[in-house]
């Protein structure tokens, strides 16, 4: 960070691999540069930080979209322009100037730890006065560096002092967890359902596909329920229901103890809506009846169906 035309993008060119447009007015750069240094082992990324001024944290001179890209840095360094030609200003109050507009954007920048860079050394002029305000900053209790963009003066002694600031940085980050994500591919033989055999006889049925039908079906309507037999046979329902040796007219009861659908299970070889028994019946409230009960009412109704055939006079 520091004042247009302090020597920001001279500095991270010569740090890093980056190539920033550089020129002698102020304001050259319009956007952030970024580029890589690699200080021993460890390697980080600098920001060129487009010029800061008076103002900037309440928006003059893009100040605020300057700042947000602060926000992002785990250490701050101050580029100070030692060899300015403005009389009005010097390394101290353009630093005062800089650690105000920080101030007053707030985001915890406060807290940031920071550096201060003597930029320009390479001119008479500009030596003497980083000498002259060294001890001032350095009683402020900045570390601070000389540097020389142009004749690579002190370059090596602030890429690692910047890699030790970072390498504390991230020390002192809190460790994050790394989010294991365990991916379980559905089986080829997971048919999507189950069928158990409970101890009162009843086969029941439970799975996501059959008890989302179920809840979609309208049992006052013969023909949803012949959809819904229909498609609990196609996937396999039946089957299953064979395999686990149901027979004709034990109960099936589909979904949970508290609110299943329970029928007499007839196999549909013959048509699909026989499967839930009378079409039109919402079973759904009915309490599971025992297997041998089950039968004698199957029984009696076959009994009573051939006496009416029976006692049937045709014209």
């Amino acid at each position: 960070m520091g004042y247009p035309s302090a020597g920001k993008s001279s500095l991270i060119s010569v740090l890093s691999a980056a190539k920033p447009k550089i020129a002698d007015y102020p304001f050259t750069t319009l956007v952030p540069n970024l580029g890589v240094v690699t200080a021993g082992s460890t390697v980080y990324t600098v920001a060129d930080v487009p010029g800061l001024i008076p103002g900037a944290s309440q928006g003059r001179g893009l100040g605020l979209e300057f700042l947000r890209h602060v926000e992002r840095c785990s250490v701050l360094v101050h580029v100070l322009d030692t060899a300015t030609l403005e009389s009005d200003r010097d390394p101290v109050s353009d630093l005062d100037v800089i650690e105000e507009e920080l101030r007053q954007y707030g985001a915890g920048l406060e807290n940031r730890p920071r550096i201060v860079v003597l930029n320009k050394i390479d001119v008479p002029d500009g030596q003497d006065l980083a000498e002259m305000v060294r001890p001032d900053l350095e009683a402020r209790g900045y570390r601070v560096f000389a540097v020389s963009a142009v004749a690579h003066k002190g370059l090596k002694e602030l890429s690692f002092g910047l890699a030790e600031l970072v390498a504390a940085a991230r020390a002192a980050k809190p460790k994050e967890e790394a989010t294991r994500i365990v991916i379980r591919p559905k089986a080829v033989d997971d048919s999507g359902f189950t069928v158990k055999r409970e101890d009162d006889g009843i086969f029941r049925v439970r799975g996501e596909k059959p008890e989302r039908w179920i809840r979609q079906t309208d049992f006052n309507n013969d023909e949803a329920v012949g959809y819904l037999a229909d498609r609990l046979s196609r996937l396999g329902v039946e089957d299953e229901l064979m395999k686990a040796g149901a027979r004709a007219g034990d109960g099936v009861a589909i979904g949970p103890e508290a609110n299943a659908v329970v029928f007499d299970w007839e196999p549909t070889m013959m048509a699909g809506a026989e499967m839930l028994g009378r079409r039109g019946e919402d079973h759904r409230l009915e309490a599971p009846r025992p297997a041998a009960q089950r039968r004698r009412d199957r029984e009696a109704e076959r009994d009573e169906a051939q006496r009416a055939y029976d006692d049937f006079e045709p014209f």
